[in-house]
């Protein structure tokens, strides 16, 4: 798929003020830092339409870009910043639940995860939790230009061990990087195939 626009539309603190077209959207959601804008302007080719943040937890809202007139790449809250007090984490925690759970649009749900780290009690429970209500969802592996060449498989085969203790049938995963553009066809072909099966 070749991505010809792609345009920042808005943000919004909850899932039922999102848009209302009814265009299929592609939602990213990880722990803090997990690498999420910096994938999305990779995939887009744009340099700066997420912001990034050396900061963790500075997306608080769900962010729409619309790519190619046609459907839209959303930017969630990361999860599991302990950093913020406990109302905030509430919010935050009520907000993506709402949206994952209850956003028709929602076509695919990529949970990203830093590569470099071995499988985390809180992307695991995540995980589970989409399983439990149904949710399609992809794994996405960030930051792999951070590791050696044959470090790369011994990492994603190790959460995939992880997650056969618990699935019967593994999710697609794809393994990226932001800075070399790793994994960016292939992310855009699987949105592609299922967009032209909608």
């Amino acid at each position: 798929m070749k991505i010809t626009s792609a345009k920042y539309i808005g943000s919004q603190p909850r899932a039922d003020k999102c848009p209302t077209d009814g265009r299929p959207e592609y939602a990213f959601i990880g722990r803090s830092n997990v690498g999420k804008s910096s994938l999305i302007n990779a995939m887009t080719e744009r340099k700066n339409l997420a912001l990034t943040s050396s900061t963790p937890g500075k997306t608080m809202c769900i962010n729409h870009f619309l790519i190619n007139e046609d459907w839209y790449l959303v930017d969630l809250p990361g999860y599991g910043y302990a950093q913020r007090g406990k109302k905030a984490i509430e919010q935050l925690r009520q907000m993506i639940s709402h949206y994952v759970l209850e956003r028709e649009q929602l076509t695919c749900l990529f949970v990203l995860i830093d590569i470099r780290h071995d499988p985390q009690a809180v992307d695991m429970g995540f995980l589970s939790f989409l399983g439990e209500h149904g949710v399609p969802f992809a794994i996405v592996f960030t930051k792999a230009d951070k590791l050696k060449n044959a470090q790369i498989k011994p990492a994603v085969e190790k959460y995939l061990t992880a997650l056969k203790e618990q699935w019967e049938e593994l999710p697609p995963h794809f393994i990226t990087s932001a800075s070399t553009k790793l994994g960016r066809e292939e992310l855009l072909n699987y949105i592609d195939s299922i967009n032209k099966n909608l």
